[in-house]
């Protein structure tokens, strides 16, 4: 193929009154070409905006427990959490010493644990207890209140939740 050779008047190029000459049609064009992309992307951003606002995030929070020393706190807080945000998912792991507020008979000077984990139980709070530190403590699923779900590894459920599930992480 031969390359196509175009010829312009010398003085249509190199005249500087033909260089300042607005070209309109150009104009035009390269205008609706920047005007026009914006202006269909509006209504969309905004059913984009509507749509996202309509669809409410849940919040999800796993509370990590290890250490049942800190049982009465940490359930203060999830009742604190559950007041102001009546829709959240609560979900509190129990590991290692921390299981043992969620164990048959439990108690500390104030009482048993029983009635406060009964009572977030009804507000939607889930109580996970760590199996390993069952096996550990040769004790079997039966010796965890009813209130409470065994699961095979406490720390494992806390990476499951927060990987897969968006659980975002407290401890107390």
């Amino acid at each position: 193929m031969r390359p196509i050779d175009v010829a312009f008047p010398t003085n249509a190029v190199t005249n500087p009154e033909n260089m300042m000459k607005p070209i309109p049609l150009l104009a035009a064009l390269l205008s609706a070409a920047l005007i026009l992309p914006i202006a269909q992307a509006a209504p969309a951003a905004k059913a984009a905006k509507s749509a996202a606002e309509s669809v409410a995030v849940q919040e999800k929070v796993v509370y990590h427990i290890n250490d049942s020393s800190i049982a009465r706190i940490a359930m203060r807080n999830v009742e604190n959490h559950v007041s102001a945000s009546p829709d959240a998912k609560i979900v509190v792991v129990t590991h290692g010493k921390g299981i043992d507020f969620l164990l048959n008979d439990a108690k500390d000077d104030k009482g048993a644990f029983a009635p406060q984990v009964a009572g977030l139980k009804e507000k939607g709070v889930e109580f996970r207890v760590c199996r390993n530190t069952l096996k550990g403590r040769n004790l079997d699923d039966s010796a965890v209140i009813m209130e409470a779900q065994v699961v095979p590894s406490g720390v494992a459920e806390i990476g499951k939740l927060q990987a897969r599930e968006g659980f975002v992480y407290l401890k107390p």
